[in-house]
């Protein structure tokens, strides 16, 4: 037996045709499970965060939830939400910022510590021998593109636990991020994120907060553009675009991330809220979370209670959006802004990152 599959790389992807009467969801990337999921979810936001770097989202009230055919069964139903205002950064967290971070603090990010073992057996079945050591070494998830066409119902194909590969090194050895300092950082985690918002005296967007902003004030868009196809026209985002996972045109311009405010913003000022890379979100992730909020109207919900993915009925999972440089048309489409995606919060992988949010307060 090949231990590397103890670390719960699922064969679990996005369908081909995702629709809302689906009797199960999907997940763009394995689950890495390593480290207990329990942590402080609250940050100490404090009133004189700077605000540079970071637009006012004006307070409203938008319908949330899927606008399209390609909307998952866990964007419906669609419901009313009030937000109040709140500050957001305009782009993703760079590569130079989050390296202030680490020299300011001696940070070390999950990828980049051993798997603990004590935690991770407690998620496997009862028995499940100990690996070798050399299988809990630090390690993160890295993108390998197939040599020809595969199945999309098995994320594995292209997603390899990569020893060393890290938010320094995001190829793994040998790979560097000199020359992509103004790129998002990546290979982060959940919990590396809200290590960040605590420094940096900001938070992590609740999902709800996420999604009204990349609506950008537009009502029932698609797309945080509006409704034009993501193929007309200039490109509006770093996707993936000619056969995933072996063949990628660059119409865009990148292979994987691009640097930040690279294509144009939406009509808050925001840019890359679709594509480049998934973002992490506050909120625990629930696949039926939408049906408690039906025919009502809620104001700035923070998520449900608890987790739930019926893939991986035992896993703490956390929202993400926006989707990354991967996301095709036959794939997820995760760049729509009801997109809805779920990974373990000690997970990291190199389309992974995030933004951060203050209250107007």
């Amino acid at each position: 037996m090949k231990y590397l599959f103890i670390f719960l790389l699922i064969n679990v992807s996005c369908q081909q045709a995702p629709k809302q009467q689906q009797t199960s969801v999907h997940s763009c990337t394995p689950t890495q499970s390593r480290f207990t999921s329990n942590v402080k979810t609250t940050s100490n936001q404090h009133l004189s965060a700077s605000k540079e770097g970071m637009v006012l989202i004006p307070g409203g009230t938008f319908s949330m939830g899927g606008d399209d055919a390609q909307a998952w069964r866990d964007e419906y139903p669609k419901h009313e939400v009030v937000i109040d205002s709140f500050w957001m950064d305009v782009h993703e967290v760079t590569n130079a910022q989050f390296a202030e971070f680490v020299d300011a603090t001696g940070y070390v990010t999950t990828a980049e510590k051993a798997v603990d073992w004590e935690e991770i057996k407690k998620e496997l079945p009862p028995g499940t021998p100990k690996p070798d050591d050399s299988q809990l070494a630090p390690a993160s998830l890295v993108f390998v593109a197939t040599d020809r066409p595969v199945s999309l119902q098995n994320v594995s194909q292209w997603w390899q636990w990569r020893q060393g590969a890290n938010w320094r090194q995001p190829e793994g050895p040998g790979s560097t991020i000199i020359g992509k300092e103004y790129h998002p950082v990546v290979h982060v985690s959940w919990f590396d994120a809200m290590a960040y918002c605590e420094w940096s005296g900001k938070r992590l967007p609740s999902e709800a907060e996420w999604e009204y902003a990349s609506r950008g004030g537009l009502k029932d868009a698609v797309y945080a553009w509006g409704n034009e196809a993501l193929t007309n026209g200039k490109p509006k985002a770093n996707t993936w675009e000619g056969s995933f996972p072996y063949q990628n045109k660059k119409r865009d311009g990148f292979y994987s991330t691009a640097p930040v405010q690279n294509y144009r913003p939406n009509d808050y000022g925001l840019y890359d809220m679709a594509g480049n890379v998934w973002e992490w979100c506050a909120d625990l992730y629930h696949e039926d979370y939408y049906k408690t909020l039906a025919g009502k109207t809620t104001v700035n919900p923070q998520g449900p209670e608890t987790s739930y993915d019926s893939n991986e009925p035992y896993a703490q999972k956390r929202v993400s959006r926006g989707g990354s440089f991967l996301c095709h048309e036959s794939y997820c489409s995760g760049y729509r802004n009801s997109m809805r995606m779920k990974t373990t919060p000690d997970t990291g992988s190199m389309h992974t990152g995030f933004r951060t949010v203050a209250s107007a307060e």
